[in-house]
């Protein structure tokens, strides 16, 4: 008995232990938000004051779960969408200016939407500014430490191996391949309509853009294997999907939801992770054998690992599958998405359909654009850019300052989180004038350059060093989609088309994009 009683006495202290080692370091990390904050608040930027335990959270729930009360589906172009994806910056930003401050739990952020601090940004060359790590530990399962999640170095490394494989020059070696992907989606439609009867059908175009893009992607990927590759895709689909479902991921907090799917998440990673290397593998063989064959993308980005001191044989491997992960997710869903949100605002504007099939008829031989003919599609390019002020497919440029870094007035503490919110960048009539939310693709007919007052504030890509490499390879590839889609048919918004763009860590339509179509 006194033994059991000495053990229930140990038991609770121990207990009481852990929670004030816990409690204790909980402080310790507060006490440090505390003090980012306070840097940020001698420097003249003010934003709303935080609770003890979770910083604004609380509040930002609150105005996320008002706007949704509020949400209208009737306004499309002019729809500003962020008022009711990220209300809470936006209910912000009319208070405290483009310039602000808040935190999530322990993490103190700094809000930046002033067009001349872009620019400071976007014109820094340095590694103390890299991805959010908060936000993309969650993603690791689908990024690992591939060129889009990694930092400093290691970063810096792999945008060297990787960014010379999408030079314009190469990707424009690719066109043929990409013309090849788009043909079936063309003959699928042109068989619906065939089934309706001849006239018109009623299509969701948003699956069948995504399986044209994987397409593309696995054949450049994996050249003749890319069979293999689209069932690589397939699984890193189901892995994304199981991811970025999950709540909370912006605000940086974790959920049961997620931790009752990491068993799911883990089997999925393994598998992919098996798949990417046997295919490596199987084509190295096939070029020995062969002694001479064309080689795939994920093979000279291997040889630039393999030969590179810095990557070495030991990590190569694990270079070439991570890397490979990050390639489909860059390259597959940001194209397909953007291809949908042009489809979009193609059927609203008929006219500028007419204009791109004059366009395809004078420019390119036999309607099919080839490596000479896409630098010549500028209406295509005009649509493709407007489309992408309105709706680009990454809301947010997000850094973390790894070091004490200035960003032109402003001392940003090392620990503090940057963001800025592009949308709000691309519909600010201070840069675009008094139609900014409108689709004009006229506004780029001299280019980015004179499209608005300072080039600095058309950020689809990114910006500074970050800058998305695969940006040839998109522009290339939706030239070539939309060029042969807008060629070959006319089409419609239909009436079941519901405009409510959705954040599932890219901004998309939540309920596809529905047109009706008909050959020309």
């Amino acid at each position: 008995m006194e033994f059991l009683l000495l053990f229930r006495t140990l038991s609770s202290l121990a207990l009481a232990g852990v929670v004030c080692y816990v409690f204790h370091q909980y402080c310790k990390s507060w006490l440090k938000s505390r003090r980012l904050r306070r840097k940020l608040c001698m420097q003249g930027i003010r934003g709303p004051p935080p609770s003890f335990l979770y910083g604004n959270v609380a509040e930002m729930q609150q105005i996320q779960l008002q706007a949704k009360k509020t949400r209208s589906h009737s306004e499309i172009v002019g729809h500003d969408y962020t008022s009711t994806l990220f209300p809470y910056l936006d209910h912000w930003r009319k208070e405290y200016g483009q310039i602000y401050t808040y935190s999530t739990g322990l993490r103190q952020h700094l809000y930046v939407n002033d067009l001349e601090l872009v620019k400071e940004m976007n014109q820094l060359n340095t590694l103390h500014l890299g991805k959010a790590s908060y936000m993309t530990k969650a993603l690791r399962p689908m990024l690992g430490n591939g060129v889009i999640r990694a930092n400093g170095h290691l970063w810096a490394h792999q945008r060297k191996i990787i960014a010379p494989e999408f030079f314009m020059d190469k990707v424009k070696g690719m066109v043929g391949l990409m013309v090849e992907s788009t043909e079936p989606l063309l003959k699928k439609w042109e068989t619906i309509i065939e089934a309706e009867g001849g006239l018109r059908a009623e299509i969701n175009v948003d699956g069948d853009l995504r399986s044209v893009s994987a397409d593309v992607i696995a054949r450049a990927c994996f050249g003749s294997s890319y069979a293999k590759g689209k069932e690589i895709f397939a699984k890193l689909r189901t892995l994304q999907t199981t991811i970025i479902n999950k709540p909370g991921i912006v605000f940086g907090l974790n959920n049961s939801r997620f931790l009752s799917t990491k068993k799911k998440i883990s089997t999925l990673e393994r598998e992919v992770e098996l798949l990417i290397w046997e295919t490596v593998e199987g084509r190295q063989q096939e070029c020995v054998d062969k002694s001479s064959c064309q080689k795939d993308l994920m093979q000279l980005i291997l040889e630039g690992a393999v030969n590179d001191a810095y990557v070495g044989k030991a990590s190569s491997q694990q270079f070439i599958v991570d890397n490979c992960k990050n390639i489909y997710f860059a390259g597959h869903e940001t194209t397909a998405i953007t291809a949908s949100w042009c489809l979009m605002l193609l059927a609203l504007h008929p006219g500028w359909q007419s204009r791109i099939q004059a366009e395809v008829a004078q420019v390119c031989k036999n309607g099919l654009p080839d490596a000479d003919s896409i630098s010549r599609l500028k209406t295509v390019t005009m649509v493709i850019q407007e489309t992408m002020r309105l709706y680009p497919p990454a809301a947010f440029v997000s850094r973390e300052a790894l070091k004490e870094t200035r960003i032109g007035n402003i001392l940003v503490p090392k620990g503090v989180f940057i963001w800025t919110l592009i949308p709000t960048l691309h519909r600010d009539p201070d840069l675009w004038g008094p139609d900014a939310n409108e689709f004009k693709p006229e506004r780029f007919i001299n280019g980015v350059s004179k499209a608005c007052k300072s080039p600095q504030g058309y950020i689809p890509f990114g910006l500074g060093t970050r800058l998305c490499l695969g940006k040839n390879f998109a522009m290339v590839q939706l030239k070539v989609l939309l060029s042969l889609i807008v060629s070959r048919f006319s089409f419609s918004l239909s009436p079941s088309y519901r405009h409510s763009p959705a954040f599932r860590m890219l901004v998309e339509p939540e309920h596809g994009v529905c047109i009706h179509i008909q050959r020309i």
